[in-house]
């Protein structure tokens, strides 16, 4: 029986200030893949520090995201010979 490929992405934060960062790190196949997202609390906002983490988690994603999007287009066209679009 074949096992079936997983990826596992880890998510780091760092906040200073009324900032938070998220650097989300995919390794797979010699391959590394680096996104990140960041979030600012308003003066008037309360400080709930998960509100901050999970804005900078789905933007440091998104750019995961098109960066895959991306790999995946070039590896495509390195088969095909020719450009591709492909749309997320």
């Amino acid at each position: 029986m074949q096992t079936e490929p997983t990826w596992r992405v880890e998510i780091t934060f760092t906040e200073e200030d009324a900032r938070t960062r998220a650097d989300a790190i995919l390794e797979f196949g010699g391959q590394r893949f680096h996104g990140w997202g960041q979030a600012k609390r308003s003066p008037g906002d309360p400080n709930v520090p998960v509100v901050g983490e999970e804005l900078a988690a789905s933007r440091a994603m998104s750019e995961l995201a098109h960066q895959l999007l991306g790999a995946a287009a070039d590896r495509i066209e390195s088969h095909e010979g020719h450009p591709v679009s492909l749309h997320g």
